[in-house]
């Protein structure tokens, strides 16, 4: 066994998103792999294992943790202009070869990933409740890696970010199950959900299945939450019309007020041969959104190349309610009922209460907190 193997395996606890089966075999329920886990063995996502019949799952510790501008998850609706304390541990159940937070997510898969053992550092829920406040944090996020298979210790965070008045909030693969988001349910606020294509055939290549995605994004809908999902359009991947119709038109289905981000891909980890994503194609993107009825469309990653699509519009009246410049916001025009200045238009997401109190033109970058 390798050493972050070791590290890992010392900062587990018994889990409770599974099921006991017979001969000491185990049924996970934490993501829509649904591992079946004998003893001794480990899941899809390497950091949730079986010991002596029992799930062992991870617990204690952050690989990484910032303040970051709440856009930077994106969440394009979620009380604007503020930070949101964003944590992650190791490992994923997914193994995309373009991921950006390769380092922490392929840990006990990519032995090049090992290095991350460096990152680990023991924290507690107190602990990270006060790092929220002292940066001004509206919101606690898990994200960086796959929350969902580490959901038992985002819960036992996000209980003491609830009893702080803080929102909390999942920046996921949506590979979700019944069961861990009816156990996320008391806590969870908002969902940001990678959609990152309409093809079973390369979803499979990254590990996931197509319709576990589309089940996961309608199911945290029909659960009240919150809900933004994103595609990184990658040339030659998921970029023809047919595909971003195809997405655009599913998202609409389910209802015309999900926010849809179309974010630019640039090359990392594995995928080194395609092309990075123009501003061309993300607009291109954004306008099949916004011809498939879609209220609220957004092109990322390129700031000051997209036009209109940074910024929040009416829907009714095309007033502009939210300027950004990358994830700086600089003009707020939201009222304190969530509607449109001028005529009034319910405006969906969740906004701040006293719209005097959004910070404008901020630092627009993640604060550290070590």
């Amino acid at each position: 066994m390798s050493s972050l193997a070791n590290l890992l395996d010392d900062l587990t606890v018994e889990g409770e998103l599974y099921e006991a089966l017979a001969e000491g075999d185990l049924r996970c329920h934490a993501c829509g792999h649904l591992c079946l886990i004998r003893e001794g063995k480990r899941g899809i996502c390497q950091v949730r294992f079986n010991a002596g019949g029992k799930l062992r799952v991870p617990w204690g510790y952050v690989g990484a943790l910032q303040s970051d501008p709440i856009e930077k998850k994106p969440f394009s609706h979620v009380m604007p202009g503020t930070n949101a304390l964003t944590f992650g541990m190791l490992g994923c159940d997914y193994h995309c070869g373009y991921c950006q937070n390769w380092l922490t997510s392929q840990a006990m898969r990519d032995p090049d990933s090992d290095v991350s053992a460096q990152l680990v550092r023991k924290i507690t829920p107190i602990q990270m409740v006060e790092y929220a406040k002292r940066t001004s944090a509206s919101a606690v996020v898990s994200s960086y890696n796959e929350p969902l298979i580490t959901s038992e210790w985002a819960v036992e965070v996000f209980k003491e970010a609830k009893q702080a008045g803080l929102m909390c909030a999942y920046v996921s693969n949506g590979n979700n199950t019944p069961e861990v988001m009816e156990y996320l349910r008391p806590y969870l606020d908002a969902y940001k959900v990678d959609l990152k294509c309409m093809s079973d055939k390369n979803y499979r290549k990254l590990g996931g299945v197509l319709q576990h995605t589309l089940d996961g994004i309608k199911r945290a809908r029909e659960m009240g939450l919150w809900v933004e999902v994103v595609t990184l359009v990658i040339p030659g991947f998921n970029d023809s019309n047919e595909e971003l119709w195809d997405a655009a038109r599913f998202l609409a289905e389910l209802s015309l007020d999900i926010p849809w981000h179309v974010t630019a891909f640039h090359k990392d980890y594995k995928m080194t041969e395609p092309d990075n994503t123009d501003a061309k194609t993300l607009l291109r993107a954004a306008e099949i959104g916004r011809e498939a009825g879609l209220r609220y469309v957004y092109a990322g990653n390129l700031p000051g190349n997209v036009g209109e699509y940074e910024d929040t519009h009416c829907p009714h009246c095309n007033g502009q309610l939210v300027k950004r410049s990358g994830y700086t916001i600089r003009e707020y025009n939201i009222t304190s009922h969530g509607k449109c200045p001028k005529c009034a238009e319910k405006i969906a997401g969740l906004w701040p209460s006293d719209p005097s109190k959004v910070a404008l033109n901020g630092i627009g970058h993640p604060l550290p907190v070590w």
